[in-house]
């Protein structure tokens, strides 16, 4: 491993009293210290540690490279999403990389600069008076939160807010019998799933996780709970992922006698009560958190199972789950780009601990299908998958949601894609736009959260090298005019655009983008704390395994 940063410029001896310049002396050229330039680069030997990424150096002031392990054909789209915003050098050695210090004040290259950040409330974004694109149309962005969708629709109705995500199960007639209000559906691929951890008993018997998967109603589920256009998972990805869904597999029926049979054998322990838990917030994978939980509670004990409820706070329950505290929960995913890579990597490689011990041959299909870019090769390596899936249950998926915004019919330009909102594009009679979704970001320095009520929050004031067109799956270049790869797909080279700035007037170069990747690669980062200190993104995409990672 090499790391080579900004050198320390040469010191000049202290000047003696009798050294002073006269005041009606200017100070010669030599006695101004010049920093020069050093570019950053970190690299190791092979990828013996775990991950995919083999060295990032600054070519030059304006010229990236990355190197890979292998061929990764999503490189470009993992790039594009909020984790991967780029920071400035000199702010993550002055900040340490710190998440309870970049909330205070935190530098961007993006659209909008924070105002203010009111704890419990909402954030007050600005423009940007040096962002390098088109400035916003309105001038002021103020992001709200309510976790009761119900309480979210009083307040666009009442002209409290612009807008609103994820609207109610239950209020989609009212948006669509109001004449001052538009609706506005979000198609991406999504699913919502109850996970267990096969390293907490009795969900290390295959026989209990696949029962609890076979005593489940997934269509009851969808039918009471969710709006129209909801589907009950049928395989672990969405039917919308392609290559990826095994066309006519179903990887479990509805037997709930055939579950309890199973339960028997495998000794399950019917007087035990097993603790579920969750956590109120409503997602388009997850419309009504506490009426779901309930109802898998009593189908569950439909078969004799005994479970108890455990409802957690967000900000805790996201860290727990991920440290693999948890034996049975509820967690979902909302696709950050359209590839595979996004479903079954992020879950089913163990980059993280939340179901446990992966899988070695799921996993050795998944590579396959990562780093291949003929379709049908990658689809066979997916069929594969879902068919070992459904044999080892990793975890229980359960529905594919959908979901829609709200906003006063007054709101012009509205563009609602699978991954963002043109937020800087639209606009209202007095320049201010309110929006409320259903939670407080958990920090702002989005490279180390995993939470889309912070993304959001992120895309407004953070660029990254490529980005998503409004309401579109299609790439463009961000903060880079271009990323070429090589034959084999293994070295990207990113051109970054000229005369960009930052919030704070630095100027963008090369080390900032290698600093802000290192940082989350790199265990031994000197400015690796962030919020969690796990980066979990990094390790999701281009992992399993970070850089130097303390072993378990």
């Amino acid at each position: 491993m090499i790391l080579s940063a900004c050198v320390t410029p040469t010191q000049a001896p202290a000047a003696k009293p009798t050294d002073a310049p006269k005041a009606t002396e200017a100070p010669k050229p030599t006695d101004v210290p010049v920093v020069a330039w050093a570019p950053m680069k970190q690299e190791v030997a092979d990828c013996s540690y775990g991950g995919n990424v083999k060295g990032i150096e600054a070519v030059d002031e304006l010229t990236v490279k990355i190197t890979l392990c292998a061929s990764d054909p999503a490189f470009l789209a993992k790039i594009a999403v909020p984790a991967f915003h780029i920071l400035d050098k000199d702010y993550l050695d002055k900040t340490g990389g710190d998440a309870a210090k970049i909330n205070e004040a935190p530098v961007g290259t993006g659209p909008y600069m924070l105002k203010e950040w009111v704890r419990g409330d909402h954030l007050t974004f600005v423009p940007n008076p040096n962002y390098w694109g088109e400035a916003p149309k309105n001038k002021e962005f103020i992001l709200k939160w309510n976790k009761e969708a119900a309480a979210r629709l009083l307040d666009l109705q009442s002209g409290n807010i612009s807008g609103m995500d994820n609207l109610g199960t239950d209020d989609y007639a009212a948006v669509e019998a109001d004449a001052n209000l538009a609706l506005y559906p979000r198609r991406f691929n999504n699913f919502l799933y109850l996970a267990t951890n096969n390293q907490i008993k009795p969900y290390d018997d295959v026989r209990v996780r696949k029962a609890f998967a076979m005593a489940i109603d997934r269509q009851r589920i969808v039918d009471n709970y969710y709006p129209k256009g909801a589907s009950p998972a049928t395989q672990f990805v969405p039917p919308g992922v392609k290559p990826g869904f095994t066309d006519g597999f179903e990887a479990f029926k509805y037997d709930p006698e055939g579950a309890k049979a199973l339960l028997t054998e495998a000794g399950f322990d019917f007087n035990q009560e097993y603790v579920l838990s969750y956590a109120e917030r409503t997602r388009p994978y997850f419309p009504q958190p506490t009426k779901i939980a309930q109802e898998v509670q009593a189908q569950l004990a439909e078969i004799g199972v005994k479970i108890k409820l455990e409802l957690m706070e967000w900000a805790a329950y996201l860290p727990a789950t991920r440290n693999g505290e948890k034996g049975l929960f509820f967690l979902g995913w909302s696709e950050d780009f359209p590839d595979a890579t996004n479903w079954y990597d992020v879950f089913l490689t163990g980059s993280s601990k939340s179901f446990g011990t992966p899988f070695p041959e799921i996993v050795e299909q998944i590579k396959i299908g990562a780093t291949s870019a003929d379709p049908a090769v990658r689809q066979a390596a997916y069929d594969k998958v879902n068919k070992l899936y459904a044999e080892n249950v990793p975890v229980i998926v359960l529905a594919n949601g959908v979901t829609s915004l709200a906003f006063n019919k007054d709101v012009k330009n509205v563009v609602i894609g699978p991954y963002n909102e043109n937020f800087t594009q639209m606009e209202t009679a007095n320049g201010q736009l309110v929006f409320s979704q259903d939670g407080e970001p958990v920090s702002l320095y989005c490279a180390d959260e995993t939470d889309g009520s912070s993304f959001r929050a992120c895309l407004q004031m953070y660029d990254t090298l490529y980005e998503f067109e409004f309401g579109s799956t299609a790439l463009k270049p961000g903060l880079a005019e271009k990323c070429e790869a090589n034959a084999d797909g293994t070295v990207w080279t990113c051109t970054l655009r000229k005369n960009v700035k930052f919030s704070n007037g630095a100027a963008l170069d090369a080390n900032d983008v290698v600093a802000s990747f290192v940082n989350m690669w790199d265990y031994k980062s000197p400015n690796r704390k962030g919020n969690t200190g796990v980066y979990q993104y990094w390790k999701d995409f281009f992992g399993p395994k970070a850089l130097n990672e303390p072993a378990q």
